[in-house]
């Protein structure tokens, strides 16, 4: 078969999509104050390669050429995040009008170029000032990313298209709390548990912060979920597949669009459940504009743990590449909650690329990739979902969290000895998708 944009909904966008820790660099400079990342970054252990995102791609300075790539690239729309220690140093008081303007200067930029931004409030970098009184684990966090919500909104929201509060709670909360993988990389899961609640709580109130202000904007939130598969029907692996599906999905999606937190979760965490307060679940079922879905793989559950097929592909996370995962969860959000509009918010592959000589890096995992997992959003939507939106992860190679720089996800190249951006064949694809160019899609 061929993908084309008539594959899609009509008025189907297309973008790419970055995260301020990831790509900005600039860490000390125009009054940003620390996060949470930079603390992460310099304990011994944390990061793959010892690295951090100080300077990462300096998009701070080389913004208006990526922006330029972008246009070139003919994307519909960019998602990009806000770093908020560059916007209130300390996560409360004063804000750093250098900050604010890095960002007006960003999404003018968009706009000059036609290019509608999508903006995220959070995408992980807690200043460093508020996780020294607890970080998310402290229901005062909640009420300060509402006030800088509606900082940001009143200086960007007649300009942007979009707002997202956060950007994959899971990861901020259970990731980063209870797996300890990422920053502050605790290892509590009662903690993780008051954190996950204290970061939809606080989505909640930035909702109702930013509708206050009358923004035409979008108001959503972005979740990252992974559909759970039970590796047989046993009693056993249907239950552990229930489990994990709790763990990963639902303990965000019920709270958001039903108002109530998973009774078989909250049973089997026992003693480890939050302190809900009165008015906290109808805060956080604050009404969408749109929801956000990341997909990367699916997990494959048995009692004993989770499985790994041995004739499936794998990326180099050691991600399963299934892309019907994407369209079974599509269909079971249509068809089980009361969903808004869908957007793909995140969806991509790392590679091992290296740089040869040619004028493109050759990446043909990564274009089957997107070719197999746009193919899935497009029979999703055949299937009656409501998807408008799909932004490939990521532009540009990037600075991956605890992975360093050792994996890339970018469709362009970054050399971050010089900084130069190469184009990669996926990069190519996209852009012969989006301009109308017939492209194979396996």
């Amino acid at each position: 078969m061929t993908l084309t944009r008539k594959d899609f909904p009509q008025g189907f966008l297309f973008g790419t999509a970055t995260s301020s820790y990831q790509i900005e660099g600039a860490a000390s400079e125009d009054g940003r104050g620390p996060s949470i990342w930079d603390t992460f970054c310099r304990e011994p252990g944390r990061i793959h390669d010892g690295t951090s995102g100080d300077v990462a791609c300096d998009h701070y300075h080389l913004w208006p050429e990526d922006l330029d790539l972008l246009r070139e690239l003919g994307v519909d729309a960019y998602r990009f995040s806000l770093a908020w220690p560059r916007i209130q140093p300390t996560g409360s008081g004063a804000v750093n009008e250098k900050g604010l303007e890095f960002y007006d200067r960003l999404v003018d930029g968009l706009l000059e170029r036609g290019i509608q931004p999508y903006a995220t409030l959070y995408h992980w970098d807690l200043p460093q000032a508020l996780q020294d009184i607890g970080g998310w684990t402290n229901r005062e966090v909640a009420h300060r990313f509402a006030e800088y919500a509606g900082i940001v909104t009143a200086r960007l929201g007649d300009r942007v298209r979009s707002i997202a509060t956060l950007n994959e709670p899971w990861c901020s909360s259970l990731l980063s709390y209870d797996i300890g993988e990422h920053a502050p990389g605790l290892r509590d899961r009662r903690l993780a548990l008051a954190a996950a609640h204290h970061l939809m709580l606080g989505h909640g109130q930035a909702m109702q912060a930013m509708r206050a202000l009358n923004t035409g904007a979008d108001l959503g939130l972005v979740l990252n979920l992974t559909p759970a598969y039970p590796a047989s029907q046993s009693p056993a692996d249907l239950m552990a597949a229930q489990f994990a599906d709790g763990y990963a999905n639902r303990w965000f999606l019920d709270p958001v669009l039903r108002g109530e937190y998973p009774q078989d979760m909250w049973e089997a965490f026992g003693q480890d459940v939050p302190d809900v307060q009165a008015g906290d679940l109808e805060t956080i079922r604050e009404p969408l504009d749109f929801l956000g879905v990341n997909y990367y793989t699916r997990s494959l559950v048995a009692e004993a743990g989770t499985q790994k097929p041995a004739q499936a592909q794998y990326t180099h996370m050691d991600w399963e590449v299934y892309p019907q995962g994407l369209s079974d969860l599509l269909v079971r959000l249509h068809r089980e909650y009361p969903v808004p509009p869908i957007y793909i918010t995140e969806n991509g592959a790392a590679y091992p690329d290296e740089r040869g000589s040619g004028e493109t890096v050759s990446d043909p995992d990564r274009l089957a990739y997107y070719q197999a997992h746009l193919a899935a959003v497009a029979d999703a939507a055949r299937q009656g979902v409501d998807v408008r939106g799909y932004f490939a992860w990521s532009m540009l190679d990037n600075f991956e969290w605890a992975y360093g720089y050792s994996r890339r996800f970018g469709l362009f190249y970054v050399d971050y000895q010089t900084q130069e951006r190469t184009w990669k064949e996926s990069g190519r694809w996209y852009q012969g998708l989006m301009s109308g160019t017939p492209v194979a899609a396996d």
